[in-house]
């Protein structure tokens, strides 16, 4: 008998596997989607955004030796304002001005207005400890809570101002993640602040003052002690907030100054006179055209 040749049948474009699924299903890769991180909200805190400062005639003294004279400077929102000028001329007592730090110094006095989107922020109606809330302070040294780990370093602020905030875990990643040291320490938030770096301890402060979400940022000095690295981390910092924290930084580097900021401030004070603007302007026509020939003369290191 001849054998009979019967072909295989084809397998089809959809034919299923004995697992049931599509061949090409099973060597294709399937995208991993991580949940986006919880957003926590806070209670009780500032209004959301930046926020414009206006010095007007503002003045100020330390018993009866008048330090800064006649200060009008308007800080925009949104922008970051570099105050420069040489050491004594009242660039950081201007700096604690404006979120009424400088009130807590024995003796000290003030002059004039400060307003916040238009408030003055010396009304007798408004509460010192809600302007610091809304006007946050990094230092020129870092001060974390040295004995206090870093996630509790960060929530700090919190217990101070009393707000209440939805989730305190988010809270700690968004503000750590602003601050540019979420990779750095999210595996050690248990640990003690005092145990990181200077660099890391800077950033850990301007963590803790952004985790109450500030309308207004003041920095004085804050590269000041920190090696080269820990600076340019600090002014990416610096640069990613702007977006929506108005940024008021102290500082003597004239380089600094030139790549962090949108405008600027001259300060100066003649022998046993007191400090004043000389003048401000925009970073570009400061460093490069400015009006007033002793603010080229400083930002061209001829003095200072």
């Amino acid at each position: 008998m001849t054998d009979v040749y019967v072909p295989k049948p084809q397998s089809s474009p959809n034919h299923q596997s004995e697992s049931g699924g599509n061949a090409a299903d099973q060597t294709a890769e399937v995208p991993v989607v991580e949940p986006s991180p919880a957003i926590p909200k806070l209670i009780g805190g500032p209004p959301p955004g930046s926020a414009t400062l206006e010095a007007k005639d503002a003045s100020a003294w330390f018993g009866d030796r008048l330090v800064l004279e006649g200060v009008d400077l308007t800080m925009p929102a949104g922008h970051v304002t570099a105050l420069i000028g040489p050491s004594g001329c009242g660039k950081s007592t201007f700096l604690r001005l404006l979120n009424r730090m400088h009130e807590l110094v024995p003796g000290a006095a003030m002059d004039g207005q400060v307003l916040l989107d238009g408030e003055d922020i010396y009304d007798t109606q408004m509460r010192a400890q809600v302007v610091r809330t809304r006007i946050g302070m990094v230092f020129q040294k870092p001060n974390p809570f040295p004995a206090m780990s870093v996630k509790d370093n960060v929530l700090a602020g919190l217990k101070l101002t009393k707000l209440k905030c939805t989730d305190h875990d988010a809270l700690v990643e968004k503000s750590l993640q602003r601050a540019g040291l979420w990779r750095e320490v999210r595996d050690r938030l248990g640990s003690p602040g005092g145990a990181l770096s200077g660099g890391q301890q800077q950033r850990l402060c301007i963590a803790r003052s952004l985790a109450v979400a500030p309308n207004v940022l003041l920095m004085d000095e804050p590269c000041s002690a920190l090696d080269p690295t820990s600076t340019r981390r600090i002014e990416e910092t610096i640069d990613e907030l702007r977006e929506d924290v108005t940024v008021v930084i102290v500082t003597h580097n004239m380089q600094q100054a030139l790549r962090v900021s949108d405008l600027c401030a001259f300060f100066l004070a003649a022998e046993n006179e007191p400090g004043r603007v000389i003048e401000h302007g925009t970073t570009t026509k400061m460093f490069e055209d400015p009006d007033d020939p002793r603010t080229m003369d400083y930002v061209t290191g001829r003095f200072g």
